[in-house]
């Protein structure tokens, strides 16, 4: 030890501290090497298996390999054994209840399965609709099968074809032309192609409008497109009288805000160039505020009154 000492102050100057420090460091690093070893040997038991565990595991592991279905058929022993003798009898599998259907050979919880599909809706149309169920085997099913019977009500002829008398009622809209600034929604329900939906659409669509100057208007109303333009635009027609006419010298914000033409910003710059330099005398007036392009004074012309 003190050959060591006297080598380490001779290559390394090591103090007589450091030497102390580094003998401590090293007798730390050798406990926690050894230290897992003597825990193993001293502190942890080691688990036995008997010789009769061991042959039972191999037995367990020789089924699981052998008979997958191990599992489910001792479930279907167990529900099986719930079962009560059955009893067999004429039944209609809509109506019966959880004792009939156990008088019957099914276990409680077969029975309240059944009873379960049927109050959520379910239904048996015809007896072959009871194999649909999963908890009957197709034993069972076999077996109850000749007692089925159920009553001749909408269930049996849920497939049959049915005819309607009233259907004639329906009948094809003929063509009309209608005047659709003054129709209402019923009138212009009578189109062929508009329907209750699109007639709401076009009667919303001119009430902010103030009605139609052209027929390509329609094409505006939301979901109307092309394929359902060409298809009424023959059936309509346009009296311009019936168009609500807005003084612009006039009408303020509110009387604006609505119309699908103008945005905030441009009814604003209106009302503010009128305070700033009086009425407007013509379109031309309305061409000087910058911010109206001349396509929105064209779409705007058929509505103003100066």
């Amino acid at each position: 030890m003190l050959n060591i000492k006297t080598w380490l102050n001779n290559y390394f100057g090591f103090t007589k501290r450091e030497y102390n420090g580094l003998l401590a460091l090293m007798a730390s690093l050798l406990l926690v090497s050894v230290l897992p070893y003597f825990y193993s040997i001293y502190f942890v038991k080691s688990s036995f298996v008997s010789n009769e565990e061991e042959i039972a595991l191999k037995e367990l592991i020789l089924v699981n390999q052998q008979e997958p279905s191990y599992y489910s058929k001792i479930r279907n022993q167990i529900e099986d054994s719930e079962a009560t003798p059955a009893t067999l009898f004429k039944f209609d599998p809509n109506k019966i209840d959880v004792a009939q259907w156990q008088k019957l050979g099914l276990s409680a919880k077969q029975a309240q399965s059944i009873v379960n599909y049927r109050n959520k809706g379910g239904k048996f149309y015809k007896p072959e609709d009871l194999q649909k169920m999963y908890t009957i085997t197709p034993e069972k099913y076999q077996a109850l099968l000749p007692y089925i019977e159920i009553e001749n009500t909408s269930f049996t002829n849920k497939f049959e074809k049915k005819t309607y008398p009233e259907a004639t009622a329906y009948a094809k809209k003929e063509l009309v032309i209608v005047e659709i600034n003054g129709a209402d929604t019923l009138q212009l329900d009578e189109i062929k192609g508009v329907g209750a939906a699109f007639a709401r659409r076009i009667a919303n669509y001119r009430s902010k409008l103030g009605g139609f100057y052209k027929k390509e208007q329609l094409l505006e109303v939301y979901g109307l497109d092309s394929v359902k333009f060409a298809e009424i635009k023959d059936q309509v027609r346009i009296d311009i009288a019936n168009i609500k006419k807005i003084n612009i010298n006039t009408a303020e914000f509110e009387d604006l805000k609505n119309h699908p033409y103008l945005k905030y910003k441009q009814i604003n710059a209106i009302v503010q160039y009128r305070k700033q330099h009086g009425k407007f005398n013509s379109v031309d007036d309305l061409k000087k505020v910058a911010i109206l392009t001349p396509q929105i004074i064209q779409n705007l012309v058929p509505y103003l009154t100066f």
